[in-house]
């Protein structure tokens, strides 16, 4: 008798330990089952934020409980900052929302920039596919030819929203390193800033490494272009040669300035959600971004498309993103003076 009603007492233990994570799991799938999330994209279509968006919203559904369809939404916009304030104000907070904008913004709340309506650390990180090298390449017919060249010639570089690294990253090169980049404003994602210099509009374009090997892989191979200088904390494995900016520095007050700016690129493709998504949802939005990582659908899809894939969990994506706010104040204002819209 006494072995029945300890072992009565043991499954109901059992029941109240697992009964719980069972409703959740199936709560979560109630919820998404028949349901669509909007994946905000905080630029035009053609670039490497947009491709990435795409092919996320292409197979995460599948790994998501309920199998919710995942609609894509453009929303370009001074350099993503209104598709995060959108996300961070309008949108449902249920988790029926996804984005993806500039890995420059928590650097850009922290720095008070202009139009800036959210709080970074907020947000609700889901994943991240890649880190976010960014390069600046010169047509062979303009005059920049060598990374010598940029600090004593003039060139004009094809650029978009004031926000985005495509202007960040030259703007800073200028600032700090005195380069002669000659921002044209204006154009409409880096597809059509691409084209400017393939016209001859202009001399050459900054954007991420992702978009120009899958726009036009064959401008490298044939000496189209030049990459003269890429942003990253170091050198990327398919670019050995080409110095960063931070190499390009000569005192080491410019070295931790840009170190601090191209902590963005550890950011990188990243995806999140509004602030106050329910708990269950938040984990089985970011176990579905894991398990979609390892998709051999998914990473076939990245191959062809020539891009990188390098993840981190949503865990680790919300600490580096709370770690922005940790650099010194003293750091913190150097960086500020010489930013774009830095308040």
């Amino acid at each position: 008798m006494m072995k029945s009603t300890w072992a009565g007492l043991w499954f109901v233990s059992l029941a109240i330990v697992v009964a719980p994570d069972a409703g959740s799991a199936q709560a979560v799938e109630t919820f998404y089952r028949g349901k669509s999330i909007d994946m905000i994209v905080g630029y035009p279509p053609g670039g490497s934020n947009d491709l990435y968006a795409r092919i996320v919203a292409r197979h995460l559904g599948k790994h998501v409980p309920g199998n919710p369809t995942i609609v894509l939404r453009n929303m370009p916009g001074a350099g993503s900052i209104v598709a995060a304030n959108y996300i961070y104000n309008i949108a449902p907070k249920d988790g029926t929302v996804l984005g993806i904008i500039s890995p420059t913004s928590p650097l850009d709340e922290k720095l008070g920039a202009g139009g800036v309506k959210f709080e970074s650390a907020k947000f609700t990180w889901i994943g991240r596919a890649a880190s976010a090298v960014n390069v600046s390449f010169f047509s062979n017919t303009s005059p920049i030819q060598t990374a010598a060249d940029m600090f004593t010639k003039e060139a004009k570089m094809a650029a978009t929203g004031a926000g985005s690294t495509v202007v960040v990253y030259p703007t800073v090169m200028n600032n700090v390193l005195g380069t002669k980049f000659n921002l044209v404003m204006g154009y409409r994602g880096s597809g059509e800033a691409m084209l400017a210099l393939d016209r001859g509009e202009a001399d050459g374009h900054s954007t991420s490494l992702d978009a120009l090997n899958a726009e036009h892989p064959d401008w490298i191979t044939n000496g189209r272009v030049r990459i003269l200088v890429q942003y990253g904390l170091e050198r990327h494995p398919l670019l050995p040669d080409v110095p960063t900016c931070i190499d390009l520095a000569k005192t080491e007050e410019q070295k931790q300035i840009l170190r601090v700016v191209m902590s963005s690129v550890e950011v990188g493709k990243m995806f999140f959600s509004t602030p106050g998504v329910p708990v269950d949802r938040v984990e089985a939005l970011r176990r579905g971004f894991d398990e979609m990582m390892k998709d051999p659908d998914l990473i076939a899809d990245v191959e062809k498309a020539r891009m990188d894939l390098i993840p981190m969990r949503g865990e680790d994506l919300q600490k580096l993103i709370e770690g922005v706010s940790t650099v010194s104040p003293d750091l913190l204002a150097k960086v500020k003076k010489i930013y774009p819209q830095g308040g």
